[in-house]
């Protein structure tokens, strides 16, 4: 199936559009089809053959094509695709099915660990995002996690120790670090913590060095934006 150098990705409440190769639309994918392809996210000047307006969110690049990400200014369109069932419908061309995918927010949870000093723990991470830099516990929530409980399991995994989180409502961030337009939302709660450094076992090849630091000494040394975010507030 040819594709259109140039598309737009309407999604509304869960809901996107997809046409066939004419620009005809809309068109229900089936899920978990196979076969050959048929549908496509619609070009600009088929939208407005529709008489929908957009406002833009986003562009990125899939396999140099141009996909513009847009909320179309209409009621909830009841009769176009669910996002989730065009995933695993081989009828959907792959450029709408990696647009729908990265799409999705990735969701990690953190937490400021802080001693009776109210010095901030942070560790010098190994691998991923930041190596060589220090950022605060935590990482991706597992799928059926709530983030209050990954920051712990987190903080156990990378850092060896037992916390309890307080009473003080997480800081939710939200942003996209990536050229693929990948969305992240961060949540990062508080802790104190009264053990002894000796208690301290730092996760092989994931953590090197471990410090505690005065929030102002974090903040400078921090890389992570969402850690930068949530430091601020101590």
């Amino acid at each position: 199936m040819d594709h259109p150098n140039a598309v737009l990705y309407l999604e509304h409440d869960g809901k996107v559009l997809l046409v066939d190769k004419d620009g005809n639309g809309p068109q229900l994918p089936v899920m978990n089809s196979t076969g050959s392809t048929k549908y496509r996210f619609p070009t600009q000047s088929e939208v407005e053959s529709m008489g929908i307006e957009w406002e833009l969110k986003n562009r990125f690049n899939i396999l140099g094509h141009e996909v513009i990400k847009a909320h179309p200014e209409i009621d909830w369109p009841e009769h176009w695709a669910w996002k989730d069932e065009c995933i695993s419908d081989d009828a959907v061309h792959p450029i709408a099915r990696e647009s729908i995918y990265r799409s999705i927010h990735r969701l990690v949870s953190k937490v400021m660990i802080l001693n009776a000093e109210g010095k901030v723990l942070m560790g010098k991470i190994e691998r991923g995002h930041f190596v060589g830099h220090w950022t605060l516990p935590g990482g991706y929530m597992d799928h059926d996690e709530h983030p209050a409980v990954g920051c712990v399991r987190e903080a156990l995994e990378e850092m060896g120790i037992s916390i309890i989180l307080n009473d003080e409502a997480p800081i939710v961030t939200q942003r996209i670090f990536s050229r693929e337009g990948i969305s992240f939302v961060s949540f990062t709660y508080q802790a104190e913590w009264s053990g002894e450094d000796s208690e301290i076992m730092l996760k092989e090849n994931e953590i090197s060095d471990y410090a505690w630091l005065s929030p102002s000494e974090a903040i400078s040394r921090g890389i992570s934006g969402f850690d930068l975010e949530a430091l601020k507030h101590l």
